[in-house]
Parts: C-alpha cells; sequence; structure tokens
C-alpha cells in the first residue's frame, strides 16, 4: 500500500483563516512522507488541522483503511484527534506558543488486512500577541533630596514579554510634565533618574507612572506607578511680606507697647521652615536701639521698651533679621520705620512779657491813645505740633473789660476805645493762652497797663501797687503759717490726753488682778528679834482698794479687821497671812483692810 499526496484543503476556524498544506515528501532516513502544517496558538478548539488520505489496491474489505496517532506521549494525544475513516486531524486541547512552537503528530494507517503504513505530520504554531510586558522593580528610592543633580537614579527596572518577534520587543515611556526620564540600560532593564533640578518648593511629591509597550499589532501594555518623596534641603531664606514697614506710636506710651507685628515665610518645611526674628544692633542718636524696642523672636512683635517723647525724638529706623532654623541657617532684613505721634502734653510757654518776680513791668498807654492802640502783644509758644500747637489768647480778667481787647490768633492787645481821663492809671489784665489740643492745656500771664502820660505818675502809682501786693502775700503766709501751728498743738495736746489715758487705765487693771501679799515696811534700827521689838505700839494700817485706782485710800484702823498679817517669830522674813470666816476673794468688790501689829 503506496501514500500519495493528497490535497491542501484550506479550513476556516473561529479565530481567523488556517492554511494546511500536506506535502508528499520522500526525503526522510525511512521513506515515510512527511506532512507539514501551520496553526495559530490560542486557536478553539475543534479547528482542522489538516486531512490525510492512503490508498489500498486490495478489494472489498482488505482495501478498506482506517487511520490512527501513534504517539506515546500522553500530552499529543489530548491535543490532536484523528478521524478513523476520514483521517481528518483536528485541535482538541490548547495551543501556546510560548509553552511550545513545534509539534509533530506520527500518523498510521491501517487495513483491515494487517497492512500497514505511517506518516508523521509537523505542526508549526504561529505567535500571536497575546501576552502583556511584565515590570519588575528592582529597587528604588523612597525619598529624594530636592538637590540631587540630574541623573541621579531613582529606580532600576526590568521588563520583560514572552511573545516573539515584534510582539516581544517592548519599549518603556514616561509622560513628559515631570522632571524624570527613563531609560534603557541593558537588554531588558531599564533605569528611572531625574532629569532635571528638584525643588521641593514646587512639588514635593510625585507619582510617576511607567508605560511599557509592545510592538504587536494591536500593541498591549502595561504600567506601574511610583510614589516619589521629595526630602526639604535649606534653600530658600525667609522673605518678609513687604519690602519695608511703617508704625506709627503715640507717644507717653507705656512701655511694653505693641508697636508692630512683622512676619517672613519661609517656603521649606519643618526645621529649616521655622523663623526668629532678630533685632539688629544699631544706636539712635548714640543710644542702643535696644534700649527703645524689642522684638519677640517667635512671634515677630516688636515692642516699646520706654515711654516716647515727640519733643526727644520723632521717628526712628531699626531693622530686624528673619532668619530660618536650617544648617547652616539663612536669613533676610527688613527696615522698620517706626513715627512717634505727637499728645498735646505741653502747655504753652509765655515769652513775652516776661514774668519777673522781683520787679513789675508795666506797659504805658497815655491818654491821648486813640481806639485800635497797640499796648504790647502777648508771645507764646507750644512745643507739641500740629493743631497741638495752635494757640488762642483771650482775657481771663480785666480791670475795665470795656477798654482794653486781645487778638484771638495774634495775642494783640488793643484798646476798643478812647481813653478819657476818668480811667484809672493802673490797668491789669490777666491774659489766658489755650493750644487746640484735646484736651486743651493753657497758660495764663498777668500784663500791667499805666495809663499815664508821665513816667513820675506812673511810678508812684505802681510803687503803691507793688507794696500793697508785697504787703498781701505777706499777710496770706502768716495767717496760713499760725493754721498750721494751732493745728499741730491741738493734735499734739490730744495725743498726750489719749496717752495719758491708757497709761492710767493699764495701771489699774495691774493692781487689780494682781495676788500679791501685803509686805510692811520695818526701819532697820526696828528689827523684831525673837519676837521681842522695840517697836511697843501697835499700828493698825486699812487699804481699801476698787476698781478705780485713783479713788482707792488708806487710813489707819482699830484691831478688829477681818485680815492680820503678823511676824512669825520662828521665820525669817516670812509673813503668815491669817484669812478670816470670809474671804476676800469671794468679794472682789468689798475693800481690802490690811492690819500690822
Amino acid at each position: 500500500m503506496d501514500l500519495k499526496e493528497q490535497e491542501v484543503k484550506t479550513m476556516q476556524g473561529q479565530v481567523g483563516l488556517l492554511f494546511f498544506i500536506a506535502l508528499l515528501s520522500f526525503g526522510t532516513a525511512d521513506g515515510q512522507p512527511v506532512y507539514k502544517a501551520t496553526l495559530t496558538e490560542n486557536s478553539p478548539k475543534g479547528t482542522s488541522v489538516m486531512t490525510v488520505s492512503a490508498s489500498d489496491k486490495d478489494k472489498d474489505s482488505n482495501g478498506e483503511i482506517s487511520y490512527a496517532i501513534t504517539n506515546s506521549r500522553r500530552r499529543l494525544s489530548d491535543q490532536f484527534h484523528i478521524d478513523k475513516t476520514s483521517g481528518e486531524v483536528t485541535l482538541v486541547g490548547n495551543i501556546d506558543y510560548e509553552k511550545n512552537k513545534h509539534y509533530q503528530v506520527d500518523i498510521q494507517a491501517i487495513d483491515k488486512g494487517g497492512l500497514s503504513d505511517s506518516s508523521k505530520i509537523i505542526v508549526d504554531v504561529i505567535d500571536v500577541n497575546d501576552n502583556r510586558p511584565l515590570i519588575n522593580v528592582l529597587s528604588k528610592s523612597e525619598n529624594i533630596i530636592e538637590d540631587s543633580p540630574p541623573d541621579t537614579v531613582i529606580a532600576m527596572l526590568s521588563v520583560s514579554d514572552p511573545d516573539s518577534a515584534e510582539n516581544g520587543d517592548v519599549e518603556c515611556s514616561m509622560i513628559s510634565s515631570i522632571p524624570f526620564k527613563i531609560q534603557s540600560t541593558l537588554n531588558g532593564f531599564y533605569s528611572l533618574v531625574t532629569d532635571v533640578a528638584l525643588d521641593r518648593e514646587v512639588a514635593s511629591y510625585y507619582n510617576v507612572s511607567v508605560t511599557c509597550s509592545d510592538k504587536g499589532v494591536p500593541s498591549l501594555s502595561s504600567s506601574i506607578s511610583l510614589a516619589l518623596q521629595i526630602t526639604d534641603v535649606n534653600d530658600n531664606q525667609p522673605l518678609f511680606e513687604k519690602t519695608s514697614y511703617e508704625a506709627n506710636v503715640v507717644e507717653n506710651n507705656p512701655p511694653g507697647t505693641s508697636v508692630l507685628m512683622i512676619k517672613a515665610i519661609d517656603a521649606d518645611w519643618n526645621q529649616n521652615a521655622r523663623v526668629s526674628y532678630i533685632l539688629e544692633d544699631s544706636s539712635i542718636n548714640g543710644v542702643p536701639v535696644s534700649s527703645y524696642v524689642s522684638v519677640s523672636a517667635d512671634s515677630g512683635v516688636i515692642h516699646a521698651v520706654r515711654s516716647f517723647d515727640f519733643e526727644q525724638i520723632k521717628d526712628f529706623h531699626i531693622h530686624v533679621k528673619a532668619q530660618d532654623g536650617g544648617s547652616p541657617p539663612l536669613s533676610s532684613n527688613v527696615s522698620v520705620k517706626i513715627l512717634i505721634q505727637d499728645q498735646n502734653d505741653n502747655a504753652p510757654q509765655v515769652l513775652y512779657p516776661v514774668q519777673t518776680g522781683g520787679s513789675l513791668v508795666a506797659e504805658m498807654v497815655p491818654r491821648s491813645a486813640d481806639v485800635g492802640y497797640l499796648v504790647t502783644k502777648v508771645v507764646a509758644v507750644d512745643v507739641d505740633s500740629g493743631q497741638n500747637a495752635w494757640l488762642s489768647y483771650k482775657l481771663q480778667k480785666v480791670t475795665d473789660r470795656a477798654l482794653f481787647e486781645v487778638g484771638l490768633q495774634n495775642g494783640e492787645i488793643r484798646t476798643i476805645r478812647q481813653v478819657t481821663d476818668k480811667d484809672a492809671v493802673k490797668q491789669r489784665l490777666t491774659v489766658i493762652v489755650e493750644d487746640n489740643g484735646q484736651p486743651s492745656r493753657s497758660a495764663t500771664v498777668i500784663v500791667n497797663v499805666a495809663v499815664a502820660d508821665s513816667f513820675p505818675e506812673v511810678l508812684s502809682e505802681f510803687t503803691d501797687f507793688t507794696h500793697d501786693k508785697e504787703y498781701n502775700d505777706n499777710l496770706t503766709f502768716y495767717l496760713v503759717l499760725a493754721l498750721a501751728v494751732v493745728s499741730f498743738l491741738f493734735i499734739t495736746c490730744l495725743v498726750v490726753i489719749i496717752s495719758v489715758k491708757i497709761y492710767r487705765w493699764r495701771q489699774s487693771r495691774v493692781l487689780y488682778h494682781s495676788s500679791l501679799p501685803v509686805i510692811p515696811y520695818y526701819p532697820p534700827r526696828y528689827s523684831d528679834t525673837l519676837g521681842t521689838g522695840t517697836l511697843q505700839h501697835v499700828y493698825n494700817y486699812e487699804v481699801c482698794r476698787t476698781t478705780d485706782s485713783r479713788k482707792s485710800d488708806c487710813k489707819v484702823g482699830n484691831a478688829g479687821s477681818q485680815n492680820v498679817l503678823k511676824m512669825d517669830p520662828s521665820s525669817t522674813g516670812t509673813m503668815q497671812r491669817i484669812q478670816s470666816e470670809k474671804s476676800i476673794l469671794d468679794e472682789p468688790d468689798s475693800p481690802l483692810e490690811v492690819r500690822n501689829h
């Protein structure tokens, strides 16, 4: 029985068009023909691989042929099946190019007479792009320092694709808006590196997505995300919110007053962004600036150390440095101008007329003076500024209000009518000078005016005036002095009387509460020896005591008293007290009688 070349059949499966070609070959060592076929991987089960055919010249049952797969491997029989009658080979298993690229199927044709022949089918599996690239992270840096130079390696990746040819050719890429790039180092190995210098203040965190795609049609791809944290470096100095500051402080402020708060921001992080404020050393009119203001190191609040006086200093400049906590620290400076605002704390000062204590100054007005005659001008100044220094003049007291007036703004004293002979020679004007502050302050000045035509007349009048004034001043002084002396003497006497009262009262209380016995006194020359003294008479003493010591008295009584004190001859200097039936302690208000023998 000879095997002939059979026709090549075109079969269409469920996943694509399959071509099967059967060739009769006599090039094998045993002379058996070889059939070749191609099969796309992932072809569905039931796909026809090819049909083999054999011929037998015998007749009847000897010419009936059956087909079988003779491979001993069970794995092959699980993937291919041949129809015994028609010789059609079909796919019954899964074909995977990545597991097996070629299959050899042994076919045997046998008739019923027992004769047989054999052949083989070589099935080549065609690869299909059915595998995505595999990405494996070999190494990765979790934190990246922001001052890392370009091309710093961040991560190492290995990428593989089990497909063949272009289906397994992989390229990796990233989005271009991040400061990283991916480079191919070896076959299948990639490195993620920095593209430009990093800046944590621009972005402190990156989520880098790497995409690897093959060149198959259609292309398959895989992606991986890498979280990268940028660590801070102290590369930013503190920056103030303003290029310069200006603050106003009202004079006479209490020490410790808050003047201004300055603020600087550091774009760094954590300790590198912690800002401290330092007052730069300088001097103001030779005085250290630290004696004027202080700066809180944490909050940046500027406090006044002293009370400012606008009349001494109107403004001054200081410089404050903001320094961060990095290593090494970075800093920046800012200028602060502090303006002292005026307060109405000074009364006007009268420059003219000058007030002297010893002599009297008077302005002369001739009796022929007309209306509007300029008598004098009150000149005053106020060391305050602004409206606090605006002065106004008014007449407070005047001898003849119908004769003189003072200019409200200029302080000029003028006559408002014709001077007559009836006007008194001596004229006294009290002018008050007020400023325009809130509250206003004022000063007064006395202007003496002499209405006369000759100097001797003026001199006589004002000499008497001065004498009267001095007399009145002296009288007032002596009256005040006398009042003070009388008050002092009255208070002194009152204190003495109270002291004596208290002393007597305390003495009486001490005597009342005392429990000491009464001891008589014997002169030395009348000493009693063995009960035979030189005193031949008996002396009786009666002591009467009340709660008021001033009302107590002492008198000589008879020998029938209740309490008797006598000397015991057998004792030396000891007195024996004989109590009667009724003790004096039972009656504290009764008089005490003491008798001495």
